[in-house]
């Protein structure tokens, strides 16, 4: 590529906004070190007209743009393809808070804002916003999170991301800037367009500013750890305690995640005095403890424990934000992130660890998440010197067990963590052709050039 498209812009953003050559790595790397891509360059621009400006210099010259925010992206989505043709568009330097309205409930935020610092924002005017990410809130950024449909612990109560956009405003993949921004509850005038961005991964277009739903901070909240025999009693406990109690998060553990936490996170221990093989951790806001403490004496619990100290409440959810990194600690694995229905959730567990470790004897199997909403993070690997041999060697067939019985209790294989590269090609195989083509038809009406972070999703 020619050294006068890259002072085209520089020009458009100022030369210390643009960077080249060995610079651009830690942008072209995702966070779990699965993907590594070449960029021509890493731009930084500082608002929607120079995003726009960006956009349309890269069509003029056939150059593919990708969007990128925080890049903790899980399946790839945020890095560049290794060709070392494309552009990666950062918006981290897009970081204001334009405005936090505490009576109509709202914050209008520019994408490039850390989502710790939407916490705090929405803290200091007394309002909550509730996208339950803590373990990497001070590294993501709220256009990435609301590009890839994000989660987290709260969904049960709030929903996910897409949940808590009332509007956007977005550079479309032909530079134009489209202006939803409207902070209202009620628009019934066609097509809501803004959920064709949420969730697409920066495959129609570039999130710039977002309008979003803030909510009153919960007046007291606590945690229950509850020691379980099964997934099945969990998905019990679940249904008794939501017919007579607010929960905001109800998430489940294997006791392979809690070891894993023992095992390489300092100041991490045991909830109970012995141990066993399945654990809890219920959060409800606004509800008495009393209340929860009787729900689960009349259920099928083996032990439990409930608080409203804030110390002792993060202890508990240490071990649950900690799962993930104490598995990398470990090693590499064969993850997932599925949905099944809820009432489904023991039946997923049970078969899919059946296949397994018929298939693969001697296999680790950590399985946790947000079992609120029936999505569930089963993670594959073996625990000794053969775990790489193994992985590089059987991906695929694990990929094949686990998704055939997700398949079969119509679930879905990507839950909260999206497509990407890393499931683009899989979804061919389980996804409906007729859902597959309206994505393709919608992808080519917005990008029929493809220039709009291509190879990711579809």
């Amino acid at each position: 590529m020619s050294a006068e498209f890259l002072q085209a812009i520089a020009a458009a953003v100022g030369s210390d906004a643009l960077i080249t050559g060995q610079a651009t790595r830690p942008y072209c790397e995702d966070k779990r070190g699965r993907y590594f891509g070449n960029a021509l360059a890493v731009v930084f621009p500082s608002n929607a007209d120079q995003v726009s400006e960006i956009v349309r210099l890269c069509i003029a010259r056939n150059v593919s743009v990708v969007p990128q925010g925080g890049n903790t992206s899980l399946c790839g989505a945020s890095v560049p393809l290794p060709m070392g043709d494309q552009i990666v568009v950062n918006l981290s330097r897009m970081n204001r808070i334009i405005a936090v309205d505490p009576v109509d409930y709202t914050m209008t935020v520019e994408a490039g804002c850390k989502l710790a610092t939407l916490y705090e924002a929405a803290e200091k005017a007394d309002r909550l916003f509730p996208l339950g990410l803590t373990a990497i809130a001070p590294h993501c950024e709220i256009g990435g999170n609301l590009s890839t449909n994000a989660g987290g612990i709260n969904v049960l109560r709030y929903g996910n991301a897409r949940d808590l956009v009332l509007g956007l405003e977005v550079v479309l993949p032909d530079g134009r800037i489209w202006n939803g921004l409207r902070g209202l509850r009620k628009d019934n005038t066609g097509y809501d367009l803004k959920h064709l961005f949420v969730g697409a991964e920066g495959t129609l277009g570039i999130i710039t500013k977002a309008v979003l739903k803030l909510y009153s901070k919960p007046k007291s909240s606590l945690t229950a750890c509850v020691a379980i025999e099964s997934p099945q009693a969990a998905v019990n406990l679940l249904a008794h305690m939501r017919s007579c109690c607010a929960l905001s998060g109800f998430e489940i553990m294997s006791r392979n995640c809690l070891e894993l936490v023992f095992k390489h996170v300092v100041g991490t221990r045991e909830p109970f005095e012995k141990p066993y093989a399945w654990y809890l951790l219920i959060r409800a806001d606004d509800v008495a403890k009393s209340e929860v403490s009787e729900a689960l004496q009349k259920s099928d619990v083996i032990e439990s424990l409930v608080s409203d100290d804030p110390e002792q409440t993060e202890q508990w959810w240490r071990l649950r934000k900690n799962i993930s990194d104490a598995q990398k600690s470990e090693g590499i694995s064969i993850k997932h992130d599925v949905s099944v229905p809820v009432s489904r959730i023991a039946e997923f567990i049970e078969q899919a660890s059946r296949d397994l470790h018929s298939r693969f004897p001697g296999i680790r199997i950590v399985a946790f998440g947000h079992m609120g909403d029936g999505n569930i993070h089963y993670n594959a690997s073996m625990p000794d010197a053969s775990n790489l041999a193994f992985i590089e060697g059987h991906e695929s067939e694990v990929n094949r067990i686990v998704y055939e019985v997700v398949r079969g209790l119509n679930g879905s294989i990507s839950a909260e963590h999206g497509l990407g590269q890393l499931k683009r090609n899989t979804i061919r195989d389980y996804k409906d052709p007729l859902e597959l083509e309206l994505m393709r038809r919608i992808k080519d009406t917005f990008d029929p050039l493809g220039l709009m972070n291509p190879g990711k999703v579809i």
